[in-house]
């Protein structure tokens, strides 16, 4: 479960790392950054290096020749800053809705950090640009379609260039636009001169999918941590058993975040009266006659398998984060400027901007989201289904019951929504290829990690019409005559959702409701 670090920072020096929690309050504008007198040294070398082999005319692939298929043409050094322009140009091709203000921001955030490791030879301008625009309350606007992430994201990428060149346009979190110069002007910079080879070291990288990929992790963890809480207040308002949720369990499976899901789920139940603490078997028998027991002597897969369904998500998701983690600090560029080793090669060429790994990744993500959002629509039906919730009404109705119909409609956009998750297949495995064969394998990891931002976004919903469902059923409970008391944890859940939407207690329209939790999930950590 990511949680952002509770101590406040407002100023980040950067140097080789960084990490997710940082990274998404440096994207957010909570944190402003300068760079390090390595990070410096580094990058002025790389140039360095760069004017070497420039200087001496050696065969470059972007330098002394033309793109893709087209390297085996060469191009004189006094065309190098058109055949810059000129691969900008043909780049930004992108289509489709714009990045959202942090998506953007994060793509610029991830290709400032490739940069900074000292391999890219990116000029002190193009550094300083991207410097600007992530210390500035600014994001480019750029296209979100028109990469397969293999040569990096390029498209996306050669239309942030644009922006920088004062032939694009930024804008701010509140959807105000800068267009061209004036976007220019808010940054305090001048248009982006591409002479110095800064086409090549700004468009060469898996920056985008990078960048979505770290906001990823970020909600991921949030959507964690809500989906622990709630079905903790499930197991309260089920009058469930928390045997299963027995340390015993993980020490003889011990996957770490299983043993951390159930422990968590244990001490959100610290304080209540409504759940079964009693082992089944703790019961003796008698040779009375055998009866069927009024309930199941187990519960439902929902509440006894919690730890191993959430935790293998959690599981999976720290993976994520260590590839993404790794890609965020890495170099993604072709071809890259090394640092020297024993008079080893001034430049290299080779594939570190194919994006394999954060496609992987995105789509297992992108498995786990949608485990979580089944898990939570499967908690949410059996709430509000008369023949299971133990003795709730149907679907929560407060009032008269067929007059009413309370969370009718919300169960059924639950499972719309976890439908329509399910349509979207894995995007890393869908490499057709491209470029005149060039790129005759392509990742498809920004489209892997665009999916995983889609689907996060019906998550959040999906929890939010369960969250809706447990304070109703808190509600009700608390109404009945057995005086028994619910947990701290599970009445600070309750007015978390109380503070956002009324109680229904009689029909009234929900989605704006849905939206609002929706929108406050992703944004806080659970109640606690």
């Amino acid at each position: 479960m990511h949680l952002r670090d509770c101590a406040q920072k407002s100023h980040i020096v950067l140097d080789r790392q960084v990490s997710i929690t940082d990274a998404v309050a440096i994207i957010d504008h909570g944190i402003s950054i300068e760079l390090h007198p390595d990070a410096v040294a580094r990058c002025v070398a790389a140039h360095q290096r760069l004017q070497q082999v420039i200087a001496e005319d050696r065969h470059v692939y972007g330098l002394t020749t033309g793109f893709g298929p087209l390297a085996n043409r060469l191009v004189d050094t006094s065309s190098g800053a058109l055949l810059q322009q000129n691969l900008v140009h043909h780049l930004a091709s992108g289509v489709g809705p714009a990045l959202g203000w942090r998506a953007a921001r994060a793509m610029v955030f991830a290709r400032l950090m490739s940069i900074l490791q000292g391999a890219s030879g990116a000029s002190e301008l193009a550094i300083n640009a991207l410097i600007k625009l992530i210390n500035s309350e600014l994001a480019p606007e750029v296209p979100s379609q028109g990469t397969v992430g293999a040569s990096g994201d390029l498209t996306p990428l050669a239309h942030m260039v644009l922006c920088f060149q004062g032939r694009g346009a930024f804008f701010d979190k509140a959807g105000r636009f800068y267009h061209s110069q004036n976007g220019l002007d808010q940054l305090g910079i001048a248009p982006l001169d591409l002479a110095q080879r800064d086409g090549l070291a700004l468009v060469n990288g898996t920056s985008a999918m990078t960048g979505i990929a770290v906001l990823n992790a970020d909600l991921a963890g949030r959507a964690v941590g809500w989906s622990i809480a709630l079905t903790a207040a499930m197991a309260e308002v089920q009058n469930a058993r928390t045997e299963a949720w027995h340390p015993a369990f993980g020490t003889l499976r011990p996957h770490a975040r299983q043993i951390e899901t159930a422990g968590l789920l244990r001490a959100a139940l610290v304080g209540s009266e409504r759940v079964e603490r009693r082992c089944l078997a703790d019961r003796i028998l008698t040779d009375v006659p055998r009866q069927t027991e009024e309930r199941a002597g187990q519960d439902a897969y929902t509440l006894r398998c919690a730890p191993q369904v959430i935790g293998a998500v959690w599981d999976m998701l720290d993976w994520h984060n260590q590839v993404v983690t790794t890609e965020l600090n890495a170099v993604t560029d072709n071809p890259i400027f090394p640092l020297p080793h024993d008079d080893g090669p001034l430049v290299l060429h080779g594939g570190n901007f194919m994006g394999q790994h954060v496609g992987l990744a995105s789509d297992a993500l992108a498995t786990g989201v949608c485990v979580l959002a089944g898990f939570a629509e499967r908690q949410m039906a059996r709430l509000t289904d008369e023949t299971l919730n133990r003795g709730l009404p149907a679907f929560l109705h407060q009032g008269v019951g067929g007059l009413n119909s309370g969370l009718m409609g919300a169960q059924v956009t639950a499972t719309a929504l976890v439908a329509e998750m399910r349509t979207q297949g894995a995007a890393s495995a869908q490499s057709i290829s491209t470029n005149g064969a060039n790129q005759d394998v392509v990742s498809m990891g920004t489209i892997a990690a665009r999916h995983v931002q889609h689907k996060l976004d019906m998550l959040m919903r999906v929890q939010a019409i369960l969250a809706l469902s447990m304070a109703q059923a808190i509600d009700i409970r608390s109404q009945d005559q057995t005086g028994l008391s619910f947990s701290p944890v599970a009445l600070k859940l309750q007015a978390y959702v109380r503070g956002i939407s009324a109680p229904l207690t009689q029909d009234r329209p929900l989605g704006r409701d849905i939206e609002a939790i929706a929108k406050a999930f992703a944004q806080d950590a659970p109640p606690s």
